[in-house]
């Protein structure tokens, strides 16, 4: 049993009071303190990778109390993938807060900021129903904290209705837990997996009824239509760094549907079969739509991001909904790709702003300093944005159209894709020509007096957002390992006889008929 397992945990859990109590009145200590979490969490993060390459389910056993009995931490290549994007865009996002000061506009910023990472990464690493609700929990006061950060009226009421929204989600998963308790007598995901497989359908009612609350608090989390509505507007006003920090937060209830849903609740499963596939498709594709019109309508530039990152979610849920072993490694793919996108367009909309007259609205205005090199960047993260080549987005994209050649999913799944892609492309489009180009034929403005001149970016407050753009390079030139391995992890968690073992030890597991290899899978594998 390795300890290193739990350090992803420990370490944001043991920095956030200690800055919170002892540092706060000393912004450079807690800088420093954050900073060399940050970076022991990346090393942390990428041993743990390493670990998981082995193919082995590793289990951490709290106080070495069994499972189901005790609380157990579960490492595959799914929760190290997920691990690993959260400490290094923890990285990026702490350095542009520190470098463009955000982080002097409140006491608690970095001990806000150390428990929201604890919260994500034990979430990613739980292997406990009632844990992931903890987690949940953790992450979300924490980021109600920094939602709110640097204050104002309007930050206030966006904050307000997140927080409703997600009070009402955690009410509905304490009745998802409850039930799904009542009808198993436990909560542990891997004793889940063999309970629930035993259960007759003539006998699944409460079943039926925890997957689908279940499923509903995930598509809270997630910004998942008719429920996606909190999304923009908390987004969009949030501080940017928090809001490019936010940009994985959906992905936690991606991640949650992911692993519960395919592993507990799979459409081979009797007891669910069927249950949720036939809704989270078709809402998939309205946020889909709802995030590309949204793009194409918007006025003001944190807005339209905001909107991208509904579409992007829309266009990853499409592959999660297909609960396909390669449909999963699609949608993981395009899950880190969005993730490092948007939070370089959140933190280039940070620099940019700061700097206009006009602030954030989409209007003709003179031209920024570094009006040049905001515009190469807005290009490029537009273009990793909106799935075009050369960058990750495109791979990402045609990986999930390969993935729903399906016939049950081909026409909805690619028409939304493509049709959504185009909308986000045009709308992407127009802002960066008002913000950059058609700026330059406004007459110069001239500062009054007591109207200082806008300061360039200095390299260190440019590094985060190129790092970000650079990571979407990445990932394209590193496509085929970085594929293997998520599809190595996303058979994994379909086939969950390992993850079973693991942690309850070896036992007599219910058969479950697995899926034939379908057409868009081998091509894939015999090319790779």
């Amino acid at each position: 049993m390795s300890h290193w397992i739990i350090a992803p945990i420990i370490l944001p859990a043991l920095l956030a009071p200690l800055i919170a109590f002892v540092m706060r009145y000393d912004i450079v200590l807690a800088r420093a303190a954050s900073f060399a979490g940050a970076l022991a969490l990346v090393a942390i993060a990428v041993g743990l990778a390493v670990i998981s390459a082995d193919g082995a389910v590793h289990v951490y056993d709290l106080g070495n109390w069994p499972a189901p009995f005790g609380i157990v931490l579960v490492l595959d290549r799914l929760s190290a993938v997920l691990v690993l994007l959260t400490a290094v865009l923890a990285l990026i996002v702490l350095t542009h807060a520190a470098a463009t000061g955000w982080d002097t506009r409140g006491r608690h910023f970095h001990a806000l900021f150390q428990f929201q990472i604890m919260g994500i990464c034990g979430a990613f690493l739980t292997g406990d129903a009632f844990n992931l609700f903890v987690f949940f929990e953790i992450l979300l006061i924490a980021s109600y904290g920094l939602m709110i950060h640097g204050g104002g009226k309007v930050r206030l009421q966006a904050g307000l209705q997140y927080v409703v929204m997600n009070l009402a989600g955690s009410t509905l998963f304490l009745i998802a837990l409850g039930t799904l308790y009542a009808a198993t007598g436990t909560l542990n995901l891997a004793d889940l997996a063999v309970k629930v497989r035993e259960i007759p359908i003539e006998e699944a009612a409460l079943i039926r009824v925890a997957a689908m609350l279940l499923m509903v608090v995930f598509a809270i989390k997630a910004a998942l239509f008719p429920i996606q509505f909190w999304l923009p507007a908390t987004y969009a006003n949030a501080p940017a760094p928090v809001a490019a920090l936010f940009a994985i937060m959906t992905k936690v209830g991606a991640y949650a549907i992911i692993r519960i849903h395919s592993m507990i609740f799979g459409p081979e499963i009797a007891a669910t079969d069927g249950l949720t596939g036939t809704w989270l498709f078709p809402a998939a594709a309205v946020t889909l739509a709802i995030g590309a019109f949204g793009v194409l309508g918007a006025r003001r530039l944190m807005p339209l991001l905001a909107f991208s990152v509904v579409a992007s979610m829309g266009t990853m849920m499409l592959a999660v909904a297909a609960f396909t072993p390669w449909a999963t490694t699609a949608a993981l793919y395009y899950l880190i790709h969005s993730t490092f996108a948007a939070a370089a367009l959140f933190l280039l909309a940070d620099l940019v702003v700061s700097r206009r007259p006009e602030g954030d609205r989409l209007d003709p205005a003179p031209a920024t300093v570094q009006n040049g090199l905001f515009a190469a960047l807005f290009f490029a993260g537009a273009v990793a944005m909106a799935g075009m080549p050369p960058l990750s987005g495109f791979l990402g994209k045609l990986m999930i159209l390969d993935a729903l050649r399906d016939p049950q999913f081909m026409a909805l799944g690619w028409t939304a894709v493509l049709a959504g892609s185009l909308l986000v492309i045009v709308g992407l489009a127009r802002a960066g020509s008002v913000l950059f180009w058609r700026s330059t034929a406004v007459a110069a403005h001239v500062p009054a007096a007591d109207d200082p001149e806008p300061r360039p970016a200095s390299p260190i407050q440019i590094a985060p957002t190129m790092a970000a753009i650079g990571m979407t390079a990445l990932l394209a030139a590193f496509a085929g390992p970085l594929t293997d391995f998520l599809d190595a992890g996303s058979r994994q968690v379909f086939h969950a006889e390992d993850y079973i073992a693991a942690v309850l030890g070896p036992q007599e597991v219910p058969e479950v008929p697995q899926p034939e290899p379908d057409a868009v899978e081998d091509p894939v594998q015999e090319e790779g």
